[in-house]
This record gives C-alpha cells, structure tokens and sequence, in this order.
C-alpha cells in the first residue's frame, strides 16, 4: 500500500533535521588538538628553518581539516629522544614524536601500529629496506620521516692548493691525504672526526664498517667490541688523532655541526657528511667534491644509513585524527618538500622515483645510490636506544689521551648485554 504524502512529508523532515543536527554538532564541536615533538634538522648556526617546514604543513593541513589542530614543539637533536622519554615516563606523551628510535616505545605497547592509522596506498608507499628496520616481531610501528646516506666530502680548492688529485679510497690513503692537507695548507681540520655526542653512534659506524666490522651480525646479536672493531677505532686513533689531523677540537668534543660548521668556514679538508650539509656548502660557496667513504683497504663496504622517524602514541586516542594528518603528512608534495629544503633522501617510493628522474637533484646521486647496499642501525631492536647512547657516552673518550677504544667498545658491549636482558624480562 502506496504511503501517504503526510508520512513522506514527515519522514523528510526528520532526516533533514537529522541531516541538520549532526552538520551543527561537527561545526561546534571542539577541536582535536595533536602534539607534536619533532627534532630540529638544522645543520649549522641557528635557522627556523624546521619550524617554517612545519608551520607551512600545518597551516595547509589545517585548512583543509578545521576540527583538527597540531601543535609542534621542535627540539634539538641533542635533547630530542631524551624529552620524549621524559615525557613517556611522566604520563605525558605526545601524541607523535619525530625522532631517532621507536622500539623501546613499540615493545612496551605504546604506539600505533603503521596499518592501524595509514591508508593502503601510503601505508605501501615507503621504501623496503626502511619498513624492514621500522617493525618489530614483524608489526611496523616506526614510520620513516626522513632518510640519508653518508659519503666523503673533501673541499677541492684545499686539495688543489696541495697539489691532491683525487680523493682517497684507502684508510692510508686518508691520511696521506691529511698530512699532504695540513704540511701545505696549514688547515686546521685535515679530517674532522666528529665523536662528540651530538651523533658519535653513526660516525663510529662508519668507521668500523669500513675496517669489516659493525655493531650487528647477521644473526641481530651485538658484535661491538669485536677485534675488528677495535682494530678499526685503534687506527683512527694512532693514525688520525695521534698524529694531529683532526684538528684543535679533540674528536670527543667535535659534534657533527661543529664540524659542518668549520667546513663551511673552509677550515676542513675532509669529513664524512650526509646530503644537508652539500646544500649548505653550495650555499657558503665551497666547492665541494663528493666521494665513496673511503674503507681499510679500498674494498667496497657497506656505509650506515640513517632513518628517522615518526610514530603515533595511544595514550589520547585520536586515532582516526592521527591517521589523517599522517597522511597528509606522506603525501608526495610534503615528502618531496621536506627532502628538497633539507637535502635529504625522501622516504616513499614514488617520491624517490620522482627525485630520480629530476636533473635538479643530481647531486643526490651519490646518496641514492648508496642508499641499496648501505646498512642501518638495528632500530628495531628494543635495546639500541640505550645502546646508543651508550656509545655517545663513552666512544669519545677512547680517543683521548689515556683513552682506550677497546676498553671504551667494552663499556658499551657491557652496556649493551645488560639492556638486551632489560628488553627480554
């Protein structure tokens, strides 16, 4: 039986007032604020250029989603992973945090899982070899930001004023290359070693990789005071630091902007670096020659990568809200954006593909290329964090006068067995 018209009527007006109320609920409704801690990608001096990254991003994305509010707090990579700890430990975690380590977090249930806020597409975006080291137990929870490889940087108006023709491939090489640096330019830093704390974990790896070392074996166990990484520490020290070529700031004291900033003063003739630093030297008008890390022996080896990264806690909820910004976060125009004005790897695959095929980004060549054979700390391992700082701690101090760096690579292995068991309890 056909309704009649004042049934249909009044069933029209109840879902238009339906319609109506739920419209003026989502326009009353108080915003969802986010809080952000992210790290400051400043290489040298002061710039508010990591805050003008996320001021933009979040202006845009505001504008598209009104009902949801980020506030960011950036901070310095000195601080940054300790801050958050504080907070996590305090009951006040944000609800993301930008920074070098997720797995201590991801193990005591903290998080996000990557598939529980990211659509397929982004979810299915990013690089392998990053996703690999952002799961543990085979659950992703660390999201790539950003991603770098190193090579050598060498200053070319310094090599041709010493009649250098080329750039090393060999440790010894190296050094005859820093000693030629230093007896006909006088500069101050013929090779920067930076094991000040600012990042002593990376630039070590460098060097014990080069001399067939690292801090893993295929296994995933702990191998770091072994021989050949304390013969490979042994010989910066007795090569490098003990015969002057360093420079004024003993390499426990040098941190990594210290030393960007001297080359940038046209003070260092070589220093392993990252892509950050060869946009910045263009800038100071270095000329800058880019070469593979040199290694023991002249062999190919494979040289660390970098990620960093970003993760959601569960502590406040929002996690559709989450999932919309980190969207919005990984779409291709701010992955793309983040790695153009910081000279950084991008962290999805259609962005690299992008990048690849631009010439305006030729420089990063070297990096990318790099990026397929290079290695990456164990971040999914709950017990780097500790291991980590552990290093920054103690690895500085075995270039010193007095120092050790078999007994310093034995503090951290010490260090490192005690936060395993922690992770296993």
């Amino acid at each position: 039986m056909p309704r009649s018209r004042h049934a249909l009527t009044a069933t029209a007006t109840a879902l238009v007032l339906s319609v109506s109320s739920v419209g003026c609920a989502d326009s009353v409704a108080s915003p969802v604020t986010l809080r952000l801690v992210a790290a400051d990608y400043t290489v040298t001096g002061r710039s508010d250029s990591t805050e003008r990254y996320w001021a933009d991003l979040i202006a845009a994305f505001e504008d598209k989603h009104p009902q949801i509010k980020v506030e960011v707090d950036v901070v310095s990579w000195d601080d940054v992973d300790r801050k958050v700890t504080q907070m996590v430990n305090a009951g006040e975690s944000p609800d993301m945090a930008q920074i070098g380590t997720y797995s201590t977090f991801a193990e005591q249930g903290l998080l996000y899982s990557a598939d529980e806020l990211l659509s397929i597409p982004v979810y299915a975006n990013f690089l392998p070899p990053l996703v690999t080291v952002g799961k543990q137990k085979g659950v992703q929870y660390g999201m790539p930001f950003a991603a770098s490889t190193r090579v050598l940087f060498y200053n070319k108006k310094l090599f041709a004023e010493a009649g250098i023709g080329g750039p090393p491939t060999t440790w010894d090489e190296l050094r005859d290359t820093a000693e030629k640096l230093r007896s006909r330019t006088d500069v101050a830093y013929p090779m920067a070693v930076p094991l000040g704390p600012e990042e002593a974990q990376i630039e070590t790896m460098l060097w014990t990789l080069g001399g067939g070392g690292g801090y893993t074996a295929p296994t995933g166990s702990y191998t770091i005071n072994s021989q050949e990484n304390i013969d490979s520490l042994n010989w910066v020290k007795q090569n490098l630091v003990k015969a002057g070529l360093t420079g004024p700031v003993p390499p426990g004291q040098l941190n990594r902007k210290g030393a960007y900033e001297a080359f940038l003063r046209g003070e260092v003739g070589m220093v392993n670096g990252f892509p950050t630093l060869l946009q910045t030297a263009k800038e100071a008008g270095i000329e800058v020659g880019k070469a593979p890390v040199p290694s023991r022996d002249g062999e190919i080896t494979p040289v660390p990568a970098v990620a960093d990264w970003i993760m959601a806690f569960k502590r406040n909820g929002h996690r559709k809200e989450l999932g919309t910004f980190l969207d919005f976060l990984f779409s291709d125009k701010n992955v793309r954006e983040f790695a153009v004005r910081n000279n950084l790897l991008p962290v999805t695959g259609s962005v690299t593909e992008d990048m690849e095929l631009d010439h305006r980004h030729r420089d990063l060549k070297e990096f990318l290329n790099a990026l397929p054979g290079s290695e990456l700390p164990p971040f999914g391992k709950t017990s780097w964090a500790a291991v980590s700082d552990s290093i920054k701690r103690n690895i500085g101090g075995s270039m010193a006068p007095g120092g050790s760096p078999a007994g310093s690579l034995d503090r951290i292995a010490g260090d490192a067995e005690e936060a395993e068991a922690a992770s296993l309890r």
